[in-house]
């Protein structure tokens, strides 16, 4: 845990922050009042004390809209300046600040592990106390949290280093649940994050009996690690995925017996106008070539887990630009509302990164806080609140 004067240094910083120019400016973008200072502390991570599982469907339901700190934990240079190695400034504090805000409840923090492990797979402490240091300036804003093992190299869906990834699943996943006891139902760990059959041609497609057979083993064996760790997580929401966290892997795919589990699906979708360069640069949302993409998975979701009990979070969306800004703003009103209205919350992809291009979904900009696209983003969040 990070030490009384590592905390008494981040509250002196927190409070500068809370009275600096940027993050009031990015609210004053949007039309929005900068929210002040929830005055949660650390003191209500050690008394939030849970003591029956967290009902999943009503968490996705308590979360209106969420954010990801995408290229930043997650990048894979080496020691603590990883977290610039993709180009990205260091998470701050005013960052999320920001994104509050706007109107985001929810940050997803991607965060890569593989880097800042020795070769026992013992994770380097001061890794460990900067990812706290990030989760705690949202935890500590009264915002729902999902941390997750992100660009991992370990963990392809093999049978044949299945025994393993296993071993490995469970020496991580039993020090990041031990790391992070205390904190109550807001924080969600997610075990994988798109686990599939890298440069074959089963990476993207739903993948095969194999791949999504592994899949479902990993998931069993990150819930049992994690449930073994006691205390809240015996209690606290977990989050896993499909093969590649993928809608067409739904099939095959198996929730294991646990009371508390929330189903994890990216959707770049529909996929011809979201992501793929050549596809369309049209959205209408009365036009069912538009819209039946989504309405499936929406539906799919609910019919398959919702309904029988477990949660599911579009763990990670958002549209290229290409030149339709009209277009997106179409897709940004209805996105949110087709999942809301079954209880599915979605976490906006934010990769800080900015042009043309099917990896391009940068939205605040790291060095100013300003929106890249401020009217995107209220049409997000109003159609987000819409469904509560």
């Amino acid at each position: 845990m990070i030490n009384v004067i590592t905390k008494a240094i981040a509250l002196l910083t927190t409070i500068t922050m809370l009275t600096g120019p940027q993050a009031d400016n990015a609210a004053k973008q949007l039309g929005l009042a900068q929210q002040p200072d929830s005055g949660v502390s650390d003191e209500v991570k050690g008394d939030d004390v849970l003591t029956a599982p967290v009902d999943p469907v009503q968490l996705c339901k308590d979360i209106t809209i969420g954010w990801n700190l995408g290229n930043t934990l997650d990048a894979t240079g080496s020691s603590t300046d990883s977290e610039t190695s993709w180009g990205n400034p260091k998470a701050t504090k005013e960052l999320i600040l920001a994104v509050k805000a706007a109107g985001f409840d929810g940050v997803r923090i991607p965060t890569t592990w593989f880097n800042h492990l020795d070769d026992d797979f013992n994770v380097d402490e001061a890794w460990l106390d900067r990812v706290q240091e990030v989760v705690d300036y949202a935890y500590d804003e009264g915002m729902y949290v999902i941390l997750n093992a992100h660009h991992e190299n370990w963990n392809d869906p093999y049978e044949s280093t299945l025994r393993d990834v296993k071993k490995k699943i469970k020496k991580l996943w039993t020090q990041i649940a031990e790391h992070f006891e205390g904190y109550g139902e807001r924080l969600i760990f997610e075990g994988m994050n798109e686990p599939r059959w890298r440069n074959t041609k089963y990476e993207w497609n739903g993948g095969n009996s194999e791949g999504r057979s592994v899949v479902n083993e990993y998931n069993k064996c990150f819930v049992e690690t994690v449930r073994a760790t006691g205390g809240n997580n015996r209690y606290r929401a977990l989050m896993i995925p499909t093969y590649a966290a993928s809608a067409s892997a739904v099939d095959g795919f198996t929730v294991p017996d646990d009371k508390s589990l929330i189903v994890s699906v990216h959707a770049y979708s529909p996929y011809n106008f979201a992501m793929n360069g050549d596809g369309t640069t049209k959205f209408d949302p009365d036009d069912s070539n538009s819209t039946r993409e989504l309405e499936w998975l929406s539906d799919t979701l609910y019919d398959r887990f919702i309904s029988k009990g477990v949660g599911a979070i579009i763990g990670e969306c958002g549209t290229v630009n290409k030149n339709n800004l009209t277009d997106r703003l179409n897709w940004a009103k209805y996105f949110p509302k087709v999942f809301g209205e079954n209880g599915i919350p979605i976490f906006l992809w934010d990769n800080n990164a900015y042009g043309y291009g099917s990896e391009i979904y940068g939205m605040i900009h790291r060095d100013t806080l300003a929106w890249e696209y401020p009217t995107y983003i209220t049409a997000l969040v109003k159609a987000a609140k819409q469904t509560k």
